[in-house]
């Protein structure tokens, strides 16, 4: 299935045929459903929408069929060309628009793209407002505007720099510290759009930056999903530059990942922690990340005498939490920062600038402070499953096994015991349950990984 829809947006592969691919037609309609959706949520008699897009190859015609889709409908469109995604959810509420649309499939290959929906705060829609994009999607219950009532398109190609002050304006920025340690760093942007706005934030931060894949022509130079199997170049580069750091974002810029000094990385859980264990310091409070999210958050957070709460996975999930606990800072394993005081989106530009400050504070390397944090490793596994088999009734029989442990049945089935824990998920759109687990050593986490892997397939019987 190269065509997934579902309520955060619709993302396939380019080419192929009408319904089974991400196709033009595909683009088209879903960008109308979105539309139409949006004249009858807000009510306006005119609405506008800002677009933007990582640097895919496929981005272009994918952005000029959404854009035109728009102004057919009767919408403006606020056009920010190469973009990232925190930035076009930073420009919906600064320029008072009504929604917005990032073209990007974030870190998957290059021969993927997506279209994915904000609201008029610059945030991605819940799972009611998806559900109606879909139905609308589906009924092609489209109503085009005549030729005196289309939309207008104004080119904005500041915001990128827009989005840059945004963040060292930021009261826990301090750009005078990080100019202070002269940090060296190497960033590899996977030649997308991180390759354009990362460098010119460090420069601004007086960082001197080594570029690796920082060319945004959209040919991923390697997956683009930022794991340390994927980043052995930045590692190597890392030492011999003599770098005091990496980072490292995937295409759309809502991910990040630091490599040491060593060239060993810190970790993709850990930029949560860091960056938490710094805002926590200034401005104590509470956090929020997912459930799959490394225990390491709720013990900095117990630290700092904050409360820590892990929301279902999904960053809108996560947002929820957050607004309801009141969190400082919050976001997702996968090295995804929330950070409230600018928006309620993943951002690494934020992450990096919370990052080097809390560095340049410290004064001590990457790796000695990564050190310093509560050691724990993950296992992340999966079983592949007949349809024929009941994913929810292992879930449920699995609830049942451990119903004298800690249980949460928000998302999937999480079992948490005094030294590690274990998250059960089931796969929207195959048979697949994801298992993972964090234990105070690899072999630890791997081997509870496995012992739960044969109780799963004890209770399916395969």
């Amino acid at each position: 299935m190269t065509l997934i829809k579902s309520i955060s947006g619709i993302r396939g592969t380019i080419g192929g045929k009408v319904g089974d691919n991400l196709t033009p037609v595909d683009a088209v309609k879903f960008a109308s459903a979105y539309g139409t959706w949006l004249k009858k949520y807000i009510g306006k008699e005119k609405i506008t929408v800002v677009v933007g897009r990582d640097a895919r190859i496929s981005g272009p015609m994918i952005h000029n069929l959404v854009v035109n889709t728009l102004i057919g409908l009767g919408i403006d469109v606020i056009d920010l060309g190469l973009s990232t995604t925190p930035t076009v959810e930073v420009a919906v509420p600064l320029e008072k628009a009504e929604g917005g649309i990032i073209l990007t499939a974030s870190h998957n290959p290059k021969q993927w793209n997506a279209l994915k929906l904000l609201n008029e705060k610059g945030e991605f829609l819940n799972g009611e407002e998806g559900l109606k994009i879909l139905e609308i999607a589906e009924a092609e219950a489209f109503d085009f505007s005549d030729v005196d009532d289309l939309g207008v398109i104004m080119v904005n190609d500041a915001y990128m720099d827009i989005h840059i002050d945004e963040v060292l304006n930021l009261p826990l920025v301090d750009v005078d510290a990080v100019k202070a340690a002269k940090f060296k760093v190497v960033v590899d942007g996977v030649n997308s759009s991180g390759g354009i706005i990362i460098p010119r934030l460090l420069e601004l931060m007086g960082v001197e930056v080594v570029e690796l894949y920082c060319e945004p022509n959209g040919h991923f130079p390697h997956n683009p999903e930022p794991l340390k199997e994927h980043l052995t170049d930045i590692s190597e580069l890392v030492v011999k530059e003599k770098a005091d750091l990496g980072i490292v974002v995937d295409p759309d810029v809502d991910r990040l990942a630091f490599i040491c000094e060593d060239g060993e990385m810190f970790g993709e859980e850990y930029t949560l922690v860091a960056c938490a264990d710094y805002v926590l310091s200034k401005t104590p409070g509470n956090t929020v990340s997912n459930m799959s999210s490394s225990r390491a958050l709720r013990d900095v957070t117990n630290i700092h005498n904050g409360s820590y709460e892990a929301s279902a996975v999904g960053e809108v999930n996560v947002v929820e939490l957050m607004k309801k606990n009141n969190a400082v800072i919050g976001g997702e394993g996968n090295g995804g920062i929330i950070y409230p005081e600018l928006h309620y989106g993943r951002d690494s530009l934020v992450g990096v600038a919370l990052f080097l400050t809390h560095l340049a504070n410290k004064k001590m390397t990457v790796s000695a402070l990564r050190a310093s944090y509560p050691e724990y490793y993950m296992s992340k596994n999966k079983i592949e499953l007949t349809p024929q088999i009941d994913v929810d009734a292992i879930l449920v029989a699995m609830t049942e096994k451990y119903k004298n442990e800690d249980i949460t049945t928000i998302d999937g089935v999480k079992i948490d015991f005094t030294e590690n824990w274990v998250h059960l998920r089931k796969s929207n759109t195959e048979p697949i349950i994801r298992i993972y687990t964090e234990a105070a050593s690899q072999e630890k986490a791997d081997t509870l990984a496995l012992r739960i892997i044969d109780e799963i397939k004890a209770i399916a019987g395969i």
